[in-house]
C-alpha cells in the first residue's frame, strides 16, 4: 500500500544453487536476516518498499500536523500530537530496517526530497476540516492496518519486527479516528454534515491506497513468491471495504458510491469502478498537495541542518575523548 509506485517487473528468476536454497528457506517460512545471502532483486525490492513506506510515514505527518494547534480541545491536541510523533517513530524504525540492506539513510532522504522516490498517494490530499483528521484515522489508518498486519510475517526479519510495533500503534490511531467521527455524527447536524463531507472526499482515495488492480500490478507475483507481501492488492481492498462499510452505516453515513451493494451470494460488499486515471495522476506528481508536501519536507530538512551538524560534531568530540 505504501509502495504504490513499485509497478516494475524484475528480471528473470535466478536459478543458481544459492537462489534455489534461498527460495526453499522462504517456502519453509524461515526469516531472512541482513547477513544472509539473498538475490539482488530481493534486496532491491525490499529497499524500495521499506523506504517508500518510511517516506509515507514522514510525509503523512504533514496533513495532520497542520491541525495540532487547531484541534477543538486540549485533549484532542494532545492525542493528535502523540499520533504525529508515533508516525515520526514509524519512519525511524523503517529507515533503520532499510539501512540493514546496505543503503544509507541520507541516500533515501535525498531520493525523497529530489522527487525520485514515491510515497503513498493518499498524503497528497488536503485536510480541510477537523472531520478530515477523524476520517484519516478511521479510513487511512484502517487501510494501513489491513495492509500492514500481513507484513508482520514478511520474510525479511528487520521489516517484520518493525511492523509488529507499528501495527499496534496504527490500531490505536484507527480507533482514535473512528471515535472522532462518531462524536461528530452524534453531534449537531452541521457536525454530522462535516463528517459526511470528509467521507465523500476520502473514500475513493483510500481505495486507491492498496495500489493498482492485480492485473496491472506487475511486481505482485514476485513479492508474494518471496513472501514480502501475503495478499494481492484487490484482495486487501475487498477486505477493507467489507470491514469499513458496516462501520460507516452504523454511524449513519452514506458512502459516495451508487454501485455499493451487499452481495448475498459471495458475502462481500461490491463497489463501483475506481478512477485509476486520478491515481496515476497523483502518483506522477499532479495531486492537490504534491508540491506543497515536498516543499514542506525540503524546508524542514534545510531548517534542521544545524541539528545534524551539531550531532556529528558531538559524536566526533566523543570519539576523540575516548
Amino acid at each position: 500500500m505504501y509502495s504504490q509506485a513499485l509497478n516494475t517487473k524484475e528480471t528473470a528468476a535466478d536459478t543458481s544453487p544459492e537462489a534455489t536454497r534461498f527460495q526453499a528457506r522462504i517456502d519453509a517460512e524461515d526469516r531472512i536476516e541482513p547477513n544472509d545471502w539473498m538475490p539482488e532483486a530481493y534486496r532491491r525490492t525490499l529497499i524500495r518498499q521499506i523506504s517508500q513506506h518510511a517516506h509515507s510515514e514522514i510525509v503523512g505527518m504533514l496533513p495532520e500536523g497542520n491541525w495540532i494547534t487547531r484541534a477543538p480541545s486540549l485533549r484532542r491536541k494532545a492525542a493528535l500530537l502523540a499520533k504525529v510523533q508515533d508516525e515520526g517513530g514509524h519512519g525511524l524504525y523503517l529507515y533503520a530496517a532499510a539501512e540493514t540492506l546496505g543503503v544509507a539513510r541520507e541516500e533515501l532522504t535525498d531520493q525523497l526530497l529530489s522527487g525520485r522516490a514515491k510515497y503513498s498517494s493518499i498524503f497528497n490530499y488536503p485536510t480541510l476540516t477537523w472531520a478530515d483528521i477523524g476520517t484519516i484515522g478511521w479510513l487511512v489508518d484502517g487501510a494501513a492496518i489491513m495492509n500492514q498486519i500481513p507484513l508482520c510475517r514478511c520474510s525479511f526479519g528487520p521489516y517484520a519486527r518493525a511492523m509488529v510495533r507499528i501495527c499496534r500503534e496504527e490500531s490505536f490511531h484507527q480507533r482514535q479516528g473512528y471515535e472522532i467521527v462518531m462524536t461528530l455524527c452524534q453531534g449537531t447536524p452541521e457536525q454530522k454534515a462535516m463528517a459526511q463531507d470528509a467521507l465523500n472526499r476520502w473514500w475513493w482515495p483510500c481505495l486507491m491506497m492498496f495500489g493498482p488492480p492485480d492485473g496491472a500490478s506487475e511486481h505482485s507475483d514476485t513479492s508474494m513468491r518471496w513472501k514480502i507481501k501475503r495478499f494481492s492488492n484487490d484482495g486487501l481492498r475487498q477486505k477493507f471495504v467489507d470491514a469499513t462499510v458496516p462501520q460507516g452505516r452504523y454511524l449513519g453515513l452514506t458512502f459516495p458510491d451508487p454501485d455499493l451493494r451487499f452481495d448475498d451470494e459471495s458475502g462481500h460488499w461490491r463497489f463501483g469502478p475506481i478512477d485509476w486515471d486520478e491515481f496515476r495522476r497523483v502518483l506522477a506528481g499532479d495531486g492537490p498537495c504534491n508540491r506543497e508536501r515536498l516543499e514542506a519536507r525540503r524546508k524542514a530538512h534545510d531548517d534542521g541542518a544545524w541539528v545534524r551538524e551539531a550531532a556529528l560534531a558531538y559524536a566526533a568530540k566523543q570519539r576523540i575523548a575516548a
